[in-house]
């Protein structure tokens, strides 16, 4: 009888590109993978700690699991098992504790504890990490796009952050493994590759060559047979240079999109943080990427209520994202991390000014990104096809290389396909077309 097997995944790009690979070992173990509402042998859940709901939605679903099938093996992976494995172990059913290293041996472990029974806690100290694990490339990532971690860990130690803690310094994935994992990836058929990573940015920075660095490892990765778009994670402000910047501009296959992290608009606040500019270096590295690459798109997060954060500190938050004229904005409340220092900061600001502060931030998000998708009405776009909308049924939607969703009538046969779209209007952020040719370019 086939042993089956479920993955759920909380948390950010990362994660999911880490269980899609997680998926891959169990596939060739001889598991069958099968939905985390099915009754499974084993359950993985691969946690995220960004915030305290983060932590609550891991024990959530660890609790789910194991009510679903009381007799199934539950193994618990991801950051907020690296950084609370007492806590996760204590949860009812929960067998094996992972963390995020020696994921690759996830099916043996799991294995070892059906043989030896007893509960498992297989989370080693992340800060000894020196090499970035090797997963399998994932397969099953979808028919249009495909994300690929080039990079592991992160020194910065921003005070409100982590991330650090739960999964060590950087490794940088050995440059011949990148373009081999895009070579395959780009076999498989996929139109786009999406560089990800905990700190792409700092790519390179482990090696002893002192010219490897992201301008250098996208520079390769353009020039990779077939590969039609090449999109960049998120990259560090102080991580963007004019290599990199002129590489965007350069090679037209790598998209229009750089989502650089603002965090907060006050200089202040920025210092607080421990992030490494002030409001003047990121304008100025904003206004050289938009004179450099025409039609760039550049997003960011936002973190409003920081410790000590008033009025007048969140006032210049307001003017300094206007004045960038970001495409699109995530903006979240700030969440105090047991472990880190801005947890213990004076001035922690009450709950009920943050949510107001994250509701003005937001909709002056919404405004800029209605700006930014209005300016492409008329235009003929290349969109990539991903799948029918679930909103605007029966269209079917898709992103522009400066990741713009538009929806437009098609169907399966473009799925995948990199098709030229005219822009007839615009509703909210959400360009509305007409396909006018197939598989553009």
């Amino acid at each position: 009888m086939t042993k089956t097997a479920a993955i759920y995944t909380l948390g950010c790009k990362v994660n999911q590109y880490e269980s899609a690979a997680i998926g891959d070992l169990f596939r060739q173990a001889g598991y069958q993978l099968v939905d985390f509402e099915q009754p499974a042998d084993v359950y993985v859940v691969n946690t995220c700690t960004v915030t305290h709901l983060g932590d609550r939605k891991s024990r959530q679903i660890i609790r789910r699991a194991a009510k679903q099938n009381p007799a199934a093996v539950i193994a618990v992976t991801g950051c907020y098992a690296q950084t609370s494995p007492g806590e996760v172990l204590e949860i009812p059913g929960v067998d094996l504790v992972v963390g995020t290293r020696d994921r690759a041996r996830i099916v043996k472990l799991v294995e070892g504890h059906v043989k030896n029974k007893g509960p498992v806690n297989a989370v080693e100290d992340i800060m000894q990490s020196e090499c970035f694990e090797e997963l399998p490339v994932p397969t099953e990532q979808g028919k249009a796009r495909a994300f690929l971690k080039i990079q592991e860990g992160c020194n910065s130690f921003c005070a409100y952050c982590i991330i650090p803690y739960a999964r060590g310094p950087v490794r940088s994935r050995l440059p011949e493994n990148v373009l081999k994992a895009a070579t395959e990836l780009v076999q498989q058929g996929y139109q786009e590759i999406v560089l990800t990573g905990i700190h792409i940015g700092a790519y390179g920075q482990d090696f002893t060559a002192q010219n490897i660095d992201l301008a250098w490892l996208v520079e390769r990765l353009a020039a990779v047979p077939g590969l039609r778009r090449l999109r960049l994670g998120s990259v560090e402000p102080h991580d963007i240079n004019t290599a990199l910047i002129e590489a965007v501009a350069n090679h037209p296959n790598i998209c229009r999109h750089l989502h650089i992290p603002l965090q907060s608009g006050d200089d202040q606040i920025l210092a607080k943080m421990r992030r490494r500019y002030d409001t003047r270096e990121y304008n100025r590295l904003i206004a050289e990427i938009y004179r450099k690459v025409p039609g760039v798109a550049i997003t960011s997060d936002v973190i409003v209520g920081f410790p000590g954060e008033t009025e007048a500190n969140f006032q210049n938050t307001l003017r300094t994202v206007a004045k960038a004229k970001f495409a699109r904005i995530h903006v979240f409340k700030y969440s105090p991390r047991k472990g880190t220092p801005a947890a213990e900061f004076a001035d922690q600001v009450p709950p009920e000014e943050k949510e107001e502060r994250s509701r003005r931030l937001i909709e002056l998000g919404e405004q800029l990104a209605h700006e930014f998708a209005r300016i492409q009405v008329g235009k003929d776009l290349e969109v990539l096809v991903e799948q029918p909308s679930h909103e605007y049924t029966p269209l079917w939607e898709g992103h522009t290389d400066t990741y713009l969703k538009v929806i437009f009538p098609a169907d399966e046969s473009v799925r995948g396909q990199i098709v030229k779209v005219h822009i007839d209007n615009v509703e909210g952020p959400i360009l509305k077309g007409t396909i006018i040719s197939k598989q553009a370019g």
